[in-house]
C-alpha cells in the first residue's frame, strides 16, 4: 500500500486538472467516505504509511508499525525499495515498452509520485485505472483523480479478489481499450492474500488483457533472513494475514509470460538506479518482476 506525504505533494496534485468534466461515477461517494474506518484497530495501509513517515495513521497503526520495526528495522528500507521499484517498472513500461494504458490494483493511500505522475511524465496521453476497495483509499481518491490534459486517471472501488467487478466496471470499460496492450501492476498486495486466491486473481485479470500486455508484480519474501519473519509475525499478531513466498513461488505468478531481464529479483536489483544501488540485500525483502504476455 502507499501513502500521501506532505503539503508539497498535495500542492503538486492540486495543480493538475482533468481535461474533461468528471463523470459522477468517478467521484467518491460521500456516504462511503463517511464509513467507519475502524481507527481503533491497525490497518496494513496505515501501517505502511506510518513506517514510511506518512501522516495518515492512528495510534493502533503506529503501535503495530513499531512492533514490526522492532522485529526488523530493515522493513522501512524494504518498503522504500518496493516503492522505487514501482516507479522504475512503470517508467520502463512507458518508455521502453510503449505502454499507454495501466491498471493498478491494490493502489493504497496515494503518495507522490503516483503511478500516473510517472507514466504521464513520459507519455502525457497515458490512461490509468486505479483499483482498491478500502474506504481509507476512497477517502483519498481525489489525489488519484488527476491527470495530464491529454490522458485520464480514474478510480474503481472494487475488490482484487473479485476480478469481474473490476473488469465490468464502467470506469474500466470506459477508460481502457482492450484492443491495445495494458500494463497490470500488482505492487505489494498479494502478500496479504493466500496462494489459492492470489494466483487465481492475477491470472484472471491477465487473461482478459490482450497480447502484448505486461504484468508488474512485487510481493514479500522470507528468503533474505530472519528479520522479515519477525516483522511478518508482528503483522499476524495484529490479525493481518501475511504470506512470505520464496523465489520459485513468486516466479509462478509469471508462468506463461516473457520475463523482462533480469527476471524475478529483489526489488533493488531490478534495473537499479541511484536509489537502489548500495542497498544491502538483507534490507530488501520483496521479490519483483515484469513480464510480457505473448
Amino acid at each position: 500500500m502507499a501513502t500521501m506525504r506532505g503539503e508539497e505533494a498535495a500542492a503538486e496534485r492540486d495543480s493538475v486538472t482533468m481535461s474533461e468534466p468528471t463523470p459522477d461515477w468517478m467521484k467518491p461517494d460521500p456516504e462511503q467516505i463517511g464509513v467507519d474506518l475502524r481507527t481503533d484497530v491497525p490497518h496494513s495501509a496505515r501501517i505502511y504509511d506510518y513506517i514510511l513517515g506518512g501522516k495518515d495513521n492512528f495510534p493502533p497503526d503506529r503501535a503495530a508499525g513499531d512492533l514490526s520495526l522492532a522485529g526488523w528495522p530493515g522493513v522501512r528500507t524494504s518498503m522504500q525499495q518496493n516503492r522505487y521499484f514501482m516507479n522504475r517498472a512503470v517508467r520502463y513500461l512507458a518508455e521502453k515498452a510503449g505502454i499507454r494504458q495501466f491498471l493498478d490494483v491494490g493502489t493504497g493511500i496515494p503518495t507522490a509520485p503516483n503511478l500516473h505522475d510517472v507514466v504521464q511524465e513520459v507519455a502525457p496521453e497515458s490512461r490509468v485505472v486505479y483499483v482498491d476497495n478500502d474506504p481509507i483509499v476512497l477517502a483519498h481518491a481525489r489525489a488519484l483523480l488527476t491527470s495530464s490534459p491529454e490522458g485520464r486517471t480514474v478510480y474503481v472501488d472494487a475488490d482484487l479478489t473479485d476480478p469481474e467487478s473490476i473488469l465490468s466496471s464502467p470506469e474500466f470499460t470506459d477508460t481502457l481499450d482492450l484492443t491495445q496492450p495494458v500494463a497490470l501492476s500488482v505492487i505489494a498486495v498479494v502478500q496479504f492474500i493466500p496462494d489459492e486466491v492470489a494466483y487465481d486473481v492475477v491470472r484472471r485479470l491477465m487473461d482478459r488483457l490482450p497480447s502484448g500486455s505486461f504484468l508488474a508484480l512485487s510481493t514479500a519474501t522470507g528468503d533474505i533472513g530472519d528479520g522479515i519473519h519477525r516483522a511478518a509475525a508482528a503483522y499476524r499478531e495484529q490479525g493481518i494475514f501475511v504470506a512470505l513466498r520464496d523465489k520459485a513461488a513468486v516466479e509462478t505468478f509469471f508462468d506463461g509470460y516473457e520475463l523482462v531481464d533480469p527476471g524475478v529479483t529483489l526489488t533493488n536489483d531490478w534495473h537499479p538506479d541511484e536509489k537502489a544501488l548500495g542497498v544491502p540485500h538483507g534490507d530488501s525483502a520483496m521479490y519483483a518482476g515484469v513480464a510480457r504476455k505473448p
